[in-house]
């Protein structure tokens, strides 16, 4: 399956559950590793941050919350209506084609949204990543993992069904390591079918 095709995927299944996702609890692994890297952002000193993959903006709102200049996007117009719903500066864009000036942003945060990313296409996922960095700018990449796989999720409850690539730690930290200086990792155990959360603070080199 090509990537432009994964991501019209994945708009059109995002655009349908909009309203589900907004209403969906928001788990308490999930406030802690917002909390951990803002403790990173408030020792670096970041004012900026870039938000991708947004969703409804439940982490965006945490990081605006504590006075950081938040950008939120997302494929999904859905969602990034609810995002502008929160009060946040949110826009619908495709972050393997962030349209930022060079270094624009102290930090990169994304949750739970990389890992729709086929395994070729990430390279130029990160390279762009770290394009719109600042120097000395930190990026927060987690998403679902434990074992190493890609493909369209057979039993997803989303239509259509959604694209998933899956790292086990040591892959997930040798593809940060090509583009980013790793500073650590954290392991949430989850419940169900996913093995575990792997949640990365990253540097700019």
């Amino acid at each position: 399956m090509g990537y432009e095709k994964v991501k019209a995927d994945l708009r059109a299944a995002y655009d349908a559950d909009a309203d589900a996702r907004e209403a969906m609890e928001d788990a308490v692994w999930k406030q802690d590793e917002r909390t951990r890297f803002h403790a990173h952002l408030r020792e670096a000193g970041a004012r900026t941050l870039l938000e991708i993959g947004a969703g409804h903006g439940v982490s965006g709102r945490f990081f605006a919350d504590r006075g950081l200049a938040v950008t939120c996007t997302d494929l999904s117009p859905e969602l990034v209506e609810r995002c502008r719903a929160k009060g946040l500066d949110a826009r619908v864009m495709d972050f393997s084609r962030l349209d930022f000036p060079d270094g624009a942003f102290d930090a990169v945060f994304g949750m739970n949204c990389l890992l729709h990313v086929p395994k070729a296409e990430l390279p130029g996922v990160l390279a762009g990543i770290d394009r719109v960095l600042a120097p000395g700018g930190l990026f927060y990449w987690g998403q679902y993992g434990g074992r190493d796989s890609e493909g369209v999720w057979d039993t997803d409850r989303y239509e259509p069904k959604r694209y998933f690539s899956f790292f086990t730690s040591a892959r997930i930290e040798a593809a940060a390591e090509e583009y980013f200086r790793l500073g650590e990792t954290a392991h949430v155990p989850i419940d169900g079918g996913i093995d575990q959360y792997q949640g990365l603070v990253l540097h700019k080199r």
